[in-house]
């Protein structure tokens, strides 16, 4: 798999990690001393969320990942361990792009490339899981538009309340990855996010279509 990060040695990685935990304890001790002086004490709370979501990608991933509860199916393409009949599947956050994504690729080339990602990601997913019978796969997107994914196969269904507070706070967390997708400021409008479900099954007999535009979008990336 083409992820810096886990080309990296043990000892670099745990390195990568410590530099970031203590900037992040250095920056909210600083504005938690900026909210005692000020008497702002909201500003204390919220930089220390805010620092806790944009962080937590860079420990919990690799974390998940080596618990065996995190699956890569592409670099940019993450499925959670099956549970109850269900595949619940995620696009890569901010700390994939930062170690997949080619610094070089302007806005559209990086739009591309992380789509194609997704689709090669699904294909290896389906082929994992087509004969595992009544399988239903879920995700969540705000890349993804309603129309593309019935092409793939996927039926729009409602965002449920939990998911909806974990995005609200992963916010920011979500400004910063769709930032680098566009490679400008991009704030996500989180109305247009959607949740995506389809049977296994289906996406199988969909795999033509899936393949034919990853090779599409192969061919438009560089």
């Amino acid at each position: 798999m083409d992820h810096r990060f886990y080309t990296m040695s043990v000892s670099e990685q745990n390195r990568l990690q410590v530099v970031i935990a203590v900037s992040a304890f250095v920056f909210v001790i600083f504005t938690i001393l900026i909210a005692v002086q000020s008497g702002i004490y909201l500003i204390g709370i919220l930089s220390f969320a805010v620092t806790l979501s944009v962080v937590a990608p860079f420990f919990d991933t690799p974390a998940l990942k080596k618990r065996g509860k995190l699956v890569y199916y592409s670099p940019l393409f993450i499925a959670e361990k099956p549970e109850k009949g269900i595949i619940k599947i995620h696009g890569g956050t901010w700390f994939d792009y930062y170690f997949v994504i080619d610094k070089e690729m302007n806005g559209k080339q990086r739009t591309r490339f992380i789509l194609r990602n997704y689709l090669q990601g699904l294909l290896n997913l389906i082929e994992e899981f087509e004969d595992s019978g009544e399988m239903k796969v879920r995700g969540t997107s705000y890349i993804i538009n309603e129309r593309t994914a019935e092409k793939l196969g996927f039926r729009t269904v409602e965002t449920d309340f939990v998911q909806k507070v974990i995005l609200v706070y992963n916010y920011f967390n979500i400004l910063i990855s769709s930032s680098m997708a566009k490679r400008r400021i991009s704030f996500p409008a989180l109305r247009k996010i959607r949740t995506f479900e389809a049977d296994i099954r289906h996406l199988a007999e969909c795999k033509e279509v899936i393949r034919n535009l990853n090779d599409r979008l192969g061919k438009s990336v560089i």
